[in-house]
């Protein structure tokens, strides 16, 4: 759901940095409810947390897993460690790294920007939250 956003431009013309789109996209797909003045609070995450630490796609997702699956706060169980780790550890496997620096260097594009980047996040939160969807059932 998420992904396919993505791949139709979500973001580029509303000029949202990596976890802009991630998380604005994710209140549209999944109807997080989150107000304007709440989804401002990802503008920050962007590029690494502005000095290319962990990839601002990688920290929405984990605020999308967040809203979704905690009740009150995160020591209330282990799932959002496990959901979290899942998260990084794939898109790890998958893209080489979590760290903005790398992935630019590696997959951003003038053309494109960081396309794949958000791609793969968005990918893999899909399956995680379709997964997850799933066995509540």
């Amino acid at each position: 759901m998420l992904r396919k956003l993505v791949e139709e431009g979500f973001g580029e013309e509303e000029d949202l940095n990596c976890s802009e789109t991630i998380l604005y996209g994710s209140n549209i797909v999944y109807d997080l409810g989150l107000d304007h003045e709440s989804l401002k609070m990802a503008a920050g995450f962007g590029k690494g947390m502005a000095i290319e630490s962990v990839c601002g796609a990688l920290t929405a997702a984990i605020m999308v897993l967040s809203k979704l699956y905690i009740v009150d706060r995160a020591h209330e169980g282990e799932r959002i460690k496990e959901l979290t780790a899942e998260l990084l550890n794939r898109y790890q496997e998958d893209m080489g790294s979590i760290d903005c620096s790398y992935l630019r260097e590696h997959y951003r594009t003038e053309e494109k920007k960081c396309y794949y980047i958000k791609l793969k996040a968005a990918e893999i939160l899909d399956e995680i939250i379709a997964k997850e969807e799933k066995s509540k059932k």
